[in-house]
């Protein structure tokens, strides 16, 4: 698992209390943990896992609020939850807010976040015909 968390810093966050564990716990931290861009990438991984996959999402339109709460280390496991915070339709789509957090097995809050996310709505084949990238809506 410090491979892992290495790794994805050597390549997208070089910093060394992410790439270095002998530096890392001579830092504030105590000890090498993974890069908050790491930990939403396990976020996404996540929600495409438990429900992106089934709803016909657009794009995301931005995250907001995100914060790191504590550190992760190599070998935690986070799981997390997802509020529907709201939810603004017009013809063809919808505007999803979802509120975020990831907990580590302790309980611990490692991230909180908000994220918009637009989705088809159902039922709207014609408007899937017209964007190729498109996934179609569930019926």
């Amino acid at each position: 698992m410090e491979d892992e968390v290495i790794d994805f810093a050597r390549r997208w966050d070089p910093q060394r209390f992410h790439t270095d564990p002998e530096a890392a716990g001579r830092g504030h931290h105590g000890g090498l943990f993974a890069s908050g861009i790491h930990t939403l990438a396990v976020l996404q991984r996540l929600c495409v896992e438990s429900f992106y996959s089934r709803w016909s999402v657009i794009a995301g339109r931005g995250f907001d609020k995100v914060r790191f709460t504590a550190p992760v280390r190599p070998g935690d496991t986070l799981t997390g939850s997802v509020i529907i915070g709201d939810v603004s339709l017009d013809d063809s789509r919808g505007r999803v807010r979802l509120e975020m957090e990831m907990h580590r097995t302790d309980a611990t809050t490692v991230l909180t976040a908000e994220l918009v996310v637009f989705v088809w709505r159902r039922g709207l084949q014609a408007a899937m015909r017209d964007d190729p990238v498109a996934t179609p809506p569930l019926g």
